[in-house]
């Protein structure tokens, strides 16, 4: 018979079975142990590297924490500083107001000091200086100091009546209270 002649016969997989697994060897069970070790070893690296990362993550956000708090405090430095400038500047300021009181002959001299006395004004406004507004207010200790109290009828408890020296805040904060009369009900 010849190649080509032979009849190919289908095949059912009935009549003939697949072959049956060879039995587990020793080395199968050695590989299982290998395998089973190899899944404990890749838990164990997924677990150090989510570790890891939170570690990274909370290292970064302490990096940025203290990077926020160093300029926080050079900015408060700069503040505390500017605040003493300025502060020493008002008993300048409060003579050049006093000198703007008094009358004199020479109008151009007169001119000078209040255009010098703007400017500085304008400067130390800029640098965050507001005066404190007694006119026509409440007497408050927190930015007030009564230097003399008056027995009045004419005025509210506790208005204020005049100022003898101004205050200021600098940037919020309280630079010198002011100094002020204060109406008091007999």
């Amino acid at each position: 018979m010849k190649l080509s002649e032979k009849a190919v016969e289908p095949q059912n997989p009935q009549e003939n079975p697949p072959e049956a697994l060879p039995e587990a060897g020793p080395f199968d069970s050695i590989l299982e142990g290998q395998l089973a070790s190899m899944a404990a070893e890749r838990e164990q690296f997924a677990a150090e590297k989510a570790e890891l990362q939170e570690r990274l993550l909370r290292a970064r956000a302490e990096f940025e924490n203290a990077r926020r708090r160093s300029e926080q405090k050079i900015l408060e430095s700069f503040q505390f500083a500017a605040m003493n400038v300025v502060g020493d500047m008002l008993p300048i300021l409060d003579d050049f107001e006093r000198a703007l009181k008094v009358e004199t002959a020479d109008r151009d001299y007169a001119k000078g000091v209040e255009l010098i006395y703007q400017r500085m004004a304008d400067t130390l406004k800029k640098l965050g200086l507001e005066p404190i507004e007694t006119a026509g207010q409440k007497f408050d200790p927190n930015l007030h100091q009564a230097v003399e109290r008056v027995e009045t009828g004419d005025a509210e408890d506790q208005a204020i009546l005049g100022e003898f020296q101004r205050g200021y805040n600098f940037k919020g904060k309280l630079l010198r209270p002011a100094m002020v009369r204060v109406a008091v009900r007999p």
